[in-house]
């Protein structure tokens, strides 16, 4: 009578189910709580003012100043808010390309310094095309 069987011919078996499962569950958590677009984020109060639209003229170089000091240059946030800072950090967005259009995003409640420390890096780089954005003021009815 042989009770114990024969074990050494089972070969063992990995089901991947349930990791695929897992790992399925981790990327779509990932996915839905990951924000792709921060600057969408930041709610700015742009400061009024009456003047046309200005045309197209391409790709223009945006930079972004919310009302604590932050410096936003494309995409990216400039840790510092000095003028070396700044304008390192344009200088490595722009490229080499002067003659690019750029418009300066600041929230209507940031300190003035911080939009002329913008400016000041700007010149100091050489970009002459300068746009302050603006919304249109509100007609009261």
């Amino acid at each position: 009578m042989n009770l114990g069987g024969d074990w050494a011919n089972d070969t063992p078996e990995i089901n991947l189910i349930p990791l695929i499962d897992v790992l399925f569950c981790l990327i779509l958590f990932l996915v839905l709580t990951t924000s792709f677009n921060q600057r969408n984020a930041m709610k700015l109060q742009l400061p009024q003012a009456q003047a046309e639209t200005v045309p197209d003229t391409g790709t223009p170089l945006i930079i972004v100043i919310d009302a604590e000091g932050h410096y936003f240059v494309g995409n990216n946030e400039v840790l510092k808010s000095d003028v070396d800072s700044v304008k390192d950090a344009i200088a490595r967005i722009a490229g080499d390309d002067r003659s690019q259009a750029v418009i300066l995003r600041a929230d209507g409640r940031t300190p003035h310094q911080f939009v002329v420390t913008a400016m000041d890096a700007l010149g100091r780089l050489g970009f002459s095309h300068l746009a302050l954005a603006t919304t249109p003021v509100q007609k009261k009815p």
